[in-house]
This record gives structure tokens, sequence and C-alpha cells, in this order.
């Protein structure tokens, strides 16, 4: 008998789609029946096309029903997948600009901060709507599956106050694993090179660790290589890593003082805590703008604000993609399906899940939802006890706890006071602001974003006459003109200051590619193809910089490597240089010849960062770069020659 597995959000297409074909990887599920769900009915349709192509090209008996009737989405089903953002951009970006005018610098605004508490008033009131629609209507057994920021927040909320079976997901963990192996790697190889005698190659299955904590703010308490355990080690490996010095300052300065590694990027992470983003003329030093993930001010906003032109730009060209087959090698790592193939058919999977604490980890509260190793099959999903985080840790986690807490229980009542109070326990809020800011500010934000929150429709009149007042008195607070200490604005910089503009390099603009071909453990094996490049590519901005050749649609999350060819032109030979950012293991053929591969490629994407010496003939030159979708982490690459 098929399961039925309902999205809510379903508009999101990428998420969706590719948990969705994660899903349809396993033979046993082939026979599901999907129900997408979103109020946005011309991004819900675009994403329930493109699925029910997958579908057909792969001769599946599984079925789709796209409808913007929630309570019809969730209608008997087994599993419901929130991947919500309510209010969208428009609310998104009053999380920002607002805590902005008082002082606020944000990356991301998803978690904690102004940004992660307004987003949780906003979810929670329909998270608690999610949860009686699954109680009146869903399988009395029917797992939530919770993959909307604040994830701590939502499923806190779901739990507690929705009465609903709820786990909150995120790939968080499985980043910071990769860059692990990698300093191992560095660690365990000196200045030996791959093709050097002696070096070793190390991948993320010979390394395992345990991650613990609460959602984006989870440590890796242990890391286990070669029957060692290489915690104490890792500080060393970053602090030589030559990329990672430069991307994830905050991550190891934090690394330094507690002595563990943390989930998250440079840029989620630094707005957490109360140390790097509190002074404007400081908050340079601490990040990096080659992505925004490293930083930049607003960085996320500017992101999905450029991935949604994308997306509608690109949506006809990936109706005519060529079939993808959905294959258990061409399957990503989101933990979603892998649970739902655990208690379906009692294949056994490890992930890290966010759950109500309940002892789990001694030294944090039992209501916390906390981030730890769980274990999935017929028998359900078990957690083991973790026991107490090393001090420090615990004591960075609490803070955070405190104010989600006070968040939640701020959303569940809509209680205004509650709300101020959690702003005002926020570490980098109140790093910056003082008690009067905060309250202006709040008030401020709950005006702005009045359409969203139903919970507090009678403390919003209250909260308007109160900024109304503080303007005409002279006492309001949100005088701040700063756009930020990082701000690039949505379609990037100028060409003088992009990369292409620095390097004198010409982007570029477009290549041909194959669909996607089997992995490899050594990029440096891959062959060149003769034939097969049937897509095609243009270049766009990526993170404000020009040129960058997204290759997402065409892995959609799986493991795999994609060849791209295009032509280069010269006026006469002459010597001169290809340039690429890969976020990914690669290697490079010009005009046929294999000249340059590096199997350590990986994330972040920066542009420029392998300048390949190249002979340049007259006329036209065929570059072929293969890429490594790195198990399905890499977006894909900037390119270009000088």
């Amino acid at each position: 008998m098929s399961i039925k597995v309902a999205f809510i959000g379903a508009g999101s297409l990428t998420f969706t789609r590719g948990l969705f074909r994660d899903v349809l990887t396993v033979p046993e599920l082939q026979d599901t029946k999907f129900a997408f769900m979103d109020i946005n009915k011309r991004y819900l349709d675009m994403t329930a096309e493109l699925c029910r192509k997958d579908i057909r090209d792969n001769g599946l008996p599984a079925t789709i029903e796209a409808t913007t009737d929630r309570r019809r989405a969730i209608q008997g089903a087994d599993y419901v997948v929130s991947c919500v953002r309510i209010g969208g951009l428009r609310a998104f970006k009053t999380d920002i600009e607002i805590p902005l005018k008082y002082g606020i610098d944000q990356c991301v605004g998803d978690t904690l901060c102004v940004g992660g508490i307004m987003y949780g008033q906003r979810n929670i009131a329909a998270i608690l709507d999610f949860c009686r629609d699954i109680r009146q209507v869903a399988k009395p057994d029917c797992l939530f599956l919770n993959y909307a920021n604040p994830n701590a927040m939502n499923t806190w909320a779901a739990n507690h106050h929705g009465r609903v079976n709820t786990i909150g997901l995120c790939h968080g963990v499985l980043g910071g694993h990769y860059q692990i192996v990698e300093v191992i790697k560095l660690l365990v190889n000196g200045n030996r090179k791959p093709g050097d005698r002696g070096y070793r190659n190390i991948t993320v299955k010979d390394v395992d660790i345990i991650c613990a904590g609460i959602n984006h703010q989870t440590w890796y308490i242990k890391v286990l290589f070669d029957g060692q355990d290489w915690t104490a080690r890792l500080l060393e490996g970053f602090e030589r890593h030559p990329v990672m010095t430069k991307t994830e300052k905050v991550r190891i300065d934090i690394l330094r003082r507690f002595g563990y590694y943390s989930t998250e990027s440079n840029g989620h992470l630094s707005e957490y805590v109360s140390w790097y983003r509190k002074r404007p003329d400081e908050i340079r030093k601490w990040i990096d703008l080659s992505s925004w993930i490293n930083g930049e001010t607003g960085g996320y906003l500017r992101c999905c604000m450029e991935a949604r032109n994308w997306f509608e730009k690109t949506y006809r060209e990936s109706l005519k993609e060529k079939m993808r087959p959905l294959t258990p090698e061409n399957r990503g790592h989101e933990h979603g399906s892998y649970i739902i193939q655990g208690l379906e058919t009692g294949s056994p999977y490890r992930g890290h899940f966010n759950v109500v604490n309940n002892g789990c980890i001694s030294n944090l509260p039992d209501d916390a939802i906390i981030e730890v190793p769980g274990y999935v099959d017929r028998n359900g999903i078990n957690i083991p006890r973790v026991g107490p985080l090393p001090l420090g840790c615990a004591a960075v986690c609490n803070v955070s706890v405190s104010v989600q807490r006070l968040a939640v229980e701020a959303a569940v009542h809509g209680d205004v006071n509650l709300l101020k109070q959690a702003i005002m326990m926020d570490p980098l809020s109140g790093a910056v602001c003082d008690t009067d800011e905060i309250s202006q500010m709040a008030d401020e934000m709950l005006i702005a974003q009045a359409e969203w929150l139903p919970q507090y429709r009678k403390a919003i009149p209250q909260a308007r006459t109160r900024l109304v007042a503080a303007k005409r008195d002279g006492t309001y607070k949100g005088t701040n003109k700063s756009k930020g200490a990082a701000r690039i604005p949505v379609g990037g910089i100028s060409k003088k200051e992009d990369w292409a503009g620095r390097e004198k390099a010409t982007i570029i603009q477009a290549f041909s590619a194959t669909a996607m071909q089997p992995a490899l453990r050594d990029i440096r094996k891959a062959q060149l193809p003769s034939a097969g490049y049937t897509e095609k590519i243009e270049s766009r901005q990526e993170s404000g910089q020009r040129g960058f050749i997204d290759i997402r649609r065409l892995h959609n999350g799986s493991d795999g490597i994609v060849f791209l060819r295009a032509i280069s032109r010269a006026r006469k030979g002459a010597n001169g240089t290809l340039l690429l950012g890969p976020d990914g293991p690669f290697k490079v053929w010009v005009n046929g010849k294999a000249v340059s591969a590096h199997p350590e490629g990986t994330n972040p994407a920066i542009p420029a960062q392998y300048q390949v010496k190249i002979r340049w003939q007259k006329g036209g030159n065929t570059i072929v770069i293969a890429i490594a979708s790195n198990h399905g982490n890499a977006w894909g690459l900037y390119a270009g020659v000088r």
C-alpha cells in the first residue's frame, strides 16, 4: 500500500524537487502519493510540473496532487513536510532592514537575532494551524518533518503546543563534516598534493563524528579518524587551511576559544553571539565577501531574491532538460527521505535530528529542542543519550535556548512583553541596542509585519500609537542611515569592483553541458567525452559577482560529475590564463589536453581561486571542465579567461 507525503510550502522548487526525487530513488517508495500545497499558485504549478516530468521520464507510478487547500493536502497523509517561509521575501526584507535602522547588522536573520525571532513569530502562528490540521485529518501516527527556519522554534512550538510528533531537520551538520574532512586531509598529507607518492585521499566515510547542541549551534564534540579522536587537532588544521582561514574566521575563533568546531556558516554564527557584529567598523574584520554565507550584510536575503529571479528565468529550460534517472546513486543527502525509508522499509539510518531534549543532553533544559545523533528503522526514531556538553558550549547554547523559549511563548500567546524580552536577551541585539531601542524596534516590526501576525492583532494598534508618539516627540530611535557594513545590492556590484574587473579577465558567458555522469572517487581519472553536450547554461550573478555557472538543476542534490564545454576565441596565439572558482573537485582540458585537476576542490566557490597558465592558439580554443557535484553540495563555478 502506497504512502502519502504532503509538502507545505511546495513552491520552494529546489528543496521540494530535491526531497521528492530522493524519496523516489527508493524502489519501495516509487508509488508514493505526493500532495504539494502552497499559497503561491504560480510557483506551486511550476514546481509540480517539473516533478511530474521526473515521474513521466522515469515511468513511475507515483502521483502528485497540487493544491492551495492545506487541509486537502494533509488529508490522510503519513508524513507532512514543512518548508514554508511565511511572509515570503517581502517579510524577510523587513527582518533585515528594520533592525539595520537600529544598528543591528545581520547576514541571515532566520534563526536568532531580531530577524530570527520575528521569523518565528510569523511561522509559529502558521505552524499551530498546520498541527491542528494534522491532528484532525492526517493519519493518526503522521510524522511532521519541519525543515523551515527558525528550526528549533518551529519544532518547539509544534511539539509542545501543536501536540504533533515533530522532527526538525537541517543539513548544517553535514556541511561542517565535509570541512573537517578537508582539514584532516591537510593534516595527514602535509605538503603532499594529489598525485604525489604517499598522498592519502580521505572522504566523509573515513571520518566519523558526534555532533550535539541546538540547531545551527551544534558542536562537533568527537571526530574519529583512524581509531583516534582528532578533535584537539582541528584548530591546527583550520589555521593552516588556505581557504577557510579567510572564509570561516568566526568559526575558527570560536574553535580557538571554546575548543570545539560549530555547525553553520561564518555568517550564521556571527549573528548568534555578541562578539563579531556589534561594531560596524569591525564587522569586515570577521567576514569574507567571496560568498554571501561568509557574512555579507543581508546576504541571504539578496541570495534568495536573485535565486527567485533565476528560477523564473530557467523554468522553461528545465522543462526541456533530458531525463534525470531516479536511482540510488543520484540520491541527495537530506535526512527526510532516509527517515521515511527507515520507518517504512526497516532500512537503518543514522543522522542528526532536532528533537525535544528530555534529558538527552544533561546540561541543557529538558524542554529545549536539541540537535543530536539519531537512529531510524522500522522500530521508530531512537535518540541515544549524549550526556553533558563541554561547559562553554553548553553556556552558549543555554543563552540561545532562553531566547527561543521566550520567543515561542510570545508567538503562541501574542505577548508583546515576552517578544521584547526575547529580543533583549538575544546576544547580538542586546550588545547593540538599549532597552528603549529594542522596544521601539519590536513595535516597528510588529507594525510592518501585521498581516502575518494574527496573534498580535489586538496589540499592534497600541504599538502603532507608541511609535507615532515617539516620532512626534523626537524620541524615535531608528535613525541609523547605514545600509550595513558589507551590503551588496541585488544584481551585484559594479564591473570594476567584481572579480573579473580586478583580474582583468573576460567572463565565459555560457557553457554547453552534459547530463550528470556517474561519480568518480578521483576526478583526475575523468575521461574527456566527445559528445553529449545537450544542455546550455548561461552565466549569472552569484554573491554579487558575475560569471557564475550554476549546475544545480543538472545534479539536483545528487552525487556525480557534470562536463561543461565552451569556446574561447583568441585573435592571436599568446600565453594567457584560465581563471576558475569551483566549489567541488574539478578537471580541465584545453584543446583536448588535460591542463589541471584538483580533487581537493570544495565549497565555497571563490572567483579566480585557481589560475591555470595556458598557451592560447589563434582562433577558437575548446575548454572542457569536469566538475563533481561534491555529494550534491556544489552550486557550480566562476569561469573567465585572460
